[in-house]
């Protein structure tokens, strides 16, 4: 995933020194592209200084972004000195997407009129203003920050992700393959609502995946390298032959159904009918689309395939589906978190195994839903969340916590992992008071930050930070 293409406007307020606006030109140049940033700016010759001080101004560096739509992620909104409120709101009014508003501090040493800058408090009159018009924006601690620093590559990093979920969620669609399970209207879901929030659910039968599965050849070349990538990615011994392969038709049947629709996530039904016809279960071709970074949810659950995008987004990293299943002996702030095994194998610590479900065996018939990837989930800081709809509100929440190296017993079924989580007893009651999944996506770091300026201040969603 490439890191977000910035367009950088400078405001200016004219009788302070151009020095500051041509250093902040090369701070910014420097400082973004050595932390792997495409960037864009106004030539300096189409303004004052190529920065932005009256409505006229503003009205060049508007025309500047509309000129170089789809080109950048996200603005940076960079104060050298105070910089002129009026023009930051022509140019910025209609943007549509994340801003930060950066100021540079001002030095103890350099407070005379030639050389101090006001950025302090001109953040304060662009960020009063903006609100007046409506027009959304970032920022982050501590209020001035000067580019070169750890402070400064911090507040960039959390803006890069905010950018990353906002642009990688608005627009997004999600395959929904197979009509949700009957039993589980924990998982039903507003698709209007989505759509209104730029989502689109696109719908699919399991009758079209069988026959695509069926069409599968394995002397194809995506047969045989899908093969060698499921069987490198896990343990197969023990496994049929005939289960192995198709478990490869069907990662190779999603594979072009996401190529064909420009799928950015999906959720299937994922029994019984797959096991009664295909002999199979699909949790490890989950896992594997969840290790490439296209999120990959069961049992239909769309809301946690758009929860899981939005976690990879943040973290640069796969994203996996649990459920809250299990308490830990009597310890309130610990419990297991448990799938049949649609985890990404790399947040899995070592190899897994394929095993058939002890779970559906019972009413499928054993040896007919191997496909259940058996394995620990890696000790990790993570964060989680969970995404529902709700009279037409998208309500998410999202927590943090960290995976344990606490023991589970050796003959616990599927991928799970004992979860240590600040104030889990009020999250838990918050889960259920309010309606929320019993499923719940994970992805390592901290990144509730991020996560809740993204959908909830730019995308509207309604977010709950639980952990408080």
């Amino acid at each position: 995933m490439e890191k977000t293409t910035f367009a950088v406007f400078f405001g200016n307020r004219g009788f302070f020194p151009a020095s500051l606006i041509a250093g902040a030109r090369e701070d910014l140049r420097r400082e973004l592209n050595a932390l792997g940033h495409e960037v864009l700016m106004l030539d300096e010759s189409a303004t004052r200084h190529g920065a932005v001080e009256t409505p006229q101004e503003g009205e060049v560096f508007a025309n500047f972004l509309r000129a170089n739509r789809g080109k950048f992620g996200g603005v940076i909104l960079s104060l050298p000195n105070f910089g002129d409120e009026n023009g930051a709101v022509t140019a910025l009014q209609e943007v549509g997407m994340p801003i930060w508003i950066q100021a540079y501090p001002d030095e103890y040493d350099k407070m005379g009129p030639a050389l101090r800058r006001d950025s302090f408090c001109g953040k304060l009159s662009i960020m009063d203003v903006f609100r007046q018009y409506g027009v959304k924006f970032t920022a982050l601690k501590p209020h001035t920050v000067c580019p070169g620093t750890e402070k400064f590559r911090q507040n960039l990093d959390e803006f890069d992700r905010i950018c990353q979920v906002y642009n990688g969620i608005k627009g997004m669609v999600v395959g929904a393959i197979g009509a949700r399970t009957t039993p589980f209207k924990t998982v039903r879901i507003d698709e209007v609502a989505l759509q209104r929030k730029g989502v689109t659910i696109e719908t699919f039968d399991m009758s079209d995946v069988f026959h695509r599965m069926r069409s599968v050849k394995t002397a194809e070349a995506s047969y045989t390298n899908k093969a060698q990538i499921l069987r490198e990615m896990t343990g197969w011994n023990g496994v049929p032959e005939h289960a192995f392969e198709q478990i490869v038709r069907l990662s190779v049947s999603l594979d072009s159904m996401i190529q064909e629709a420009h799928l950015d996530a999906i959720a299937i039904r994922c029994w019984t009918e797959i096991q009664t016809q295909m002999g199979i279960s699909p949790c490890v071709a989950l896992g594997s689309l969840n290790d490439l970074g296209l999120a990959a949810a069961c049992e239909v659950d769309l809301g946690s395939a758009v929860a899981m995008r939005a976690l990879h987004l943040a973290s640069y990293q796969p994203a996996g589906l649990l459920d809250w299943n299990n308490n830990y002996y009597d310890e309130d702030n610990k419990c297991i978190l448990f799938h049949c095994g649609p985890m990404p194998a790399s947040l899995m610590e070592g190899k897994g195994r394929i095993t058939d479900h002890s779970i559906l065996m019972s009413s499928v018939g054993e040896g007919n839903a191997y496909g259940c990837n058996q394995g620990r989930i890696k000790p990790m800081d993570f964060t989680f969340s969970s995404l529902m709809t709700d009279e037409g509100r998208v309500k998410m929440y999202v927590g943090e916590g960290k995976f344990t190296t606490d023991p589970i017993p050796s003959n616990f079924f599927g991928v799970a992992g004992v979860a240590e989580i600040p104030n889990l007893q009020d999250i838990l009651l918050h889960v259920g008071m309010e309606g929320h999944r019993h499923h719940v996506a994970v992805t390592p770091g901290s990144l509730k930050k991020p996560l809740a300026e993204a959908l909830g201040h730019y995308l509207g969603f309604d977010i709950s930070l639980p952990q408080g």
